[in-house]
């Protein structure tokens, strides 16, 4: 009986069974980390973006105050559009020229922009003259960018379009 058993090489049933079953549990605990690291990527990608827009809005804003009063200085000091900072405004220095503030066009990773939204780049603006918590923009300027999504983040509390 003990040379019968030796001949016989392979898997049984049970064992395969057993594997099957192991390798199920790991897939099913890999699929939700997936998702949560593809939804993180987005997250920190968000942040950038608005921690880029926000900068280049506020050294806008810097270089707006310091320059010369003169026909040139009329406004808020903020931009009147996301696309000011990227092709650039003479702030009356001939020397600097054109300054830019913006390489590039940032979009919001959650909500890129529809064919009609080209002008915002996909963000909610507020302007200088809106409320805090308004969620329409005035046309006035841009003060702050916001995300159009109405997801929540991975802390399970706050709001992108809170960020």
């Amino acid at each position: 009986m003990l040379k019968t058993l030796k001949v016989c090489k392979g898997l049984s049933l049970i064992e395969l069974v057993v594997t099957m079953t192991i390798l199920g549990i790991l897939a099913a605990g890999v699929i939700p980390l997936t998702r949560m690291t593809a939804q993180r990527t987005k997250e920190i990608e968000l942040r950038r973006n608005l921690r880029t827009i926000r900068t280049a809005i506020d050294n806008y804003k810097r270089k707006f105050d310091k320059m010369p009063e003169g026909p040139l200085k009329t406004g808020s000091g903020y931009p009147k559009d996301l696309q000011v900072l990227l092709d650039g405004h003479e702030f009356g220095d001939a020397k600097a020229g054109n300054i830019k503030f913006l390489r590039r066009k940032i979009y919001d990773p959650f909500h890129p922009p529809e064919s009609g939204s080209e002008d915002t780049w996909g963000w909610n603006l507020r302007s200088s003259v809106d409320k805090p918590d308004s969620t329409t923009w005035g046309n006035e300027d841009v003060f702050d960018v916001y995300s159009m999504s109405e997801g929540t983040a991975l802390d399970g509390k706050t709001k992108y379009s809170e960020w």
